[in-house]
């Protein structure tokens, strides 16, 4: 497997690692692209583009995607000589840390986790969500329109999803039919991580917009419950891109969260 991540910030900082989340077009850049300056002032910053996306391969598929991306990062990690990493990670991000933690418990530090994938369960909301039917729209017949209805499900202000936004990310759309066989295959089960949030012993702070369409925030209730050392920020007027619509709130909330030392 052949990995693509972006690297910036003073050797030997205390080294944190961020995950994008999904959805056709999605990389660590078209995440993280503001995100990677502002934390490469304080911390050793590793943005990984996850398997099958930006300009990384997806590899054998073997079983679930978040086991399959953590045990491909856990290699990544190897290579560069990082042992402990802290991990923030977005939707599909999310889920893909939260896995790590569990498979590779001594290679996760702290754990910032926005509307993360497996770790939310929704106890109101309605499933498929409205940013989940439309991302399997777009999958079903990709169009420019359905692109651009599915990045509206995961803002609040719609301003944020600009033509120029749309045509990157339908530029850079490929093939994702591998997450719906991922997702959905003999190893699915390994996907629902709220049922294994209970062993998590990580520092975790869980990030959700109020509007969030894609992941709703209901979701949070059961890993709130569950996990042992355990907070949740909710930002009002936010949705499933709280790191770009609460772009100086978040990075405030996320320093003071890896930089403070806890009990």
């Amino acid at each position: 497997m052949t990995l693509s991540f972006h690297r910036a910030g003073p050797a030997g900082a205390r080294p944190v690692v961020l995950l994008h989340g999904g959805g056709p077009g999605a990389s660590a850049m078209s995440n993280f692209a503001r995100t990677i300056p502002v934390f490469a002032k304080t911390f050793d910053t590793l943005a990984v583009d996850q398997p099958g996306y930006g300009g990384s391969a997806l590899g054998e598929l073997k079983g679930q995607y978040f086991t399959h991306a953590a045990d491909a990062l856990v290699t990544l990690l190897d290579e560069l000589s990082l042992d402990r990493v802290d991990l923030i990670g977005n939707s599909l991000g999310g889920g893909t840390a939260v896995r790590l933690a569990l498979n590779h418990p001594s290679r996760a530090g702290k754990l910032l986790l926005m509307g993360p994938g497996g770790l939310s369960l929704n106890v109101f909301a309605a499933d498929p969500t409205e940013g989940v039917k439309r991302l399997g729209a777009f999958g079903a017949a990709p169009s420019r329109e359905r692109m651009a209805a599915f990045l509206r499900t995961l803002v609040f202000d719609p301003a944020l999803i600009t033509d120029e936004l749309i045509d990157e990310r339908l530029d850079a759309a490929g093939d994702s039919s591998f997450l719906r066989s991922s997702f959905s295959g003999p190893a699915f089960e390994e996907g629902l991580l709220w049922r294994e949030a209970h062993r998590l012993r990580n520092e975790v702070l869980l990030v959700w917009g109020r509007e969030d369409r894609v992941n709703p925030l209901d979701g949070a209730l059961v890993a709130l419950k569950m996990i042992r050392r355990c907070r949740l920020h909710v930002f009002g007027g936010c949705g499933h891109w709280a790191h770009l619509e609460k772009f100086d709130e978040f990075n405030r909330l996320a320093f003071d969260f890896l930089e403070g030392d806890r009990p």
